[in-house]
């Protein structure tokens, strides 16, 4: 569903736990190789990064059950870089404020973008999420 919105992995994390939790994960360690256990302890990066519900959506997506039912995470998962252009960031405010339902007026002025580009954003969102 965020597949063109946000790069790779962190378009399934987009739809397991949201737009802002992908979004943290891509400014907390985007361009390193991380793991994601089949369970986050409170003190995981995960954890602090997102937060208990959507670590806990995050690691269950990813969690795998062996052949003798023990759970694992995933290992060595490249997580992409989050891009540091004044026009991806400016990107990236928008998706998040239109995530959180701020109207598109709001979300354009925020992110520093035309009515028009959040409008068309938000027609794009909107469209993922019907053919979900």
């Amino acid at each position: 569903m965020h597949d063109d919105l946000l790069p790779g992995i962190l378009g399934e994390i987009a739809d397991v736990a949201g737009i802002p939790a992908a979004l943290a994960i891509a400014d907390e360690v985007g361009g390193t190789r991380i793991n994601i256990p089949a369970r986050a302890q409170d003190d995981h990066w995960l954890v602090k990064t997102v937060g208990r519900e959507a670590a806990d959506q995050i690691c269950e997506y990813f969690r795998t059950l062996s052949a003798e039912h023990r759970e694992a995470g995933v290992r060595h998962v490249v997580i992409p870089m989050g891009s540091t252009s004044p026009m991806a960031q400016a990107r990236r405010v928008l998706i998040t404020e239109l995530e959180n339902g701020v109207s598109a007026r709001q979300a354009a002025r925020k992110a520093g973008v035309s009515e028009r580009t959040a409008f068309r954003m938000r027609a794009k969102m909107r469209g993922r999420r019907r053919a979900a």
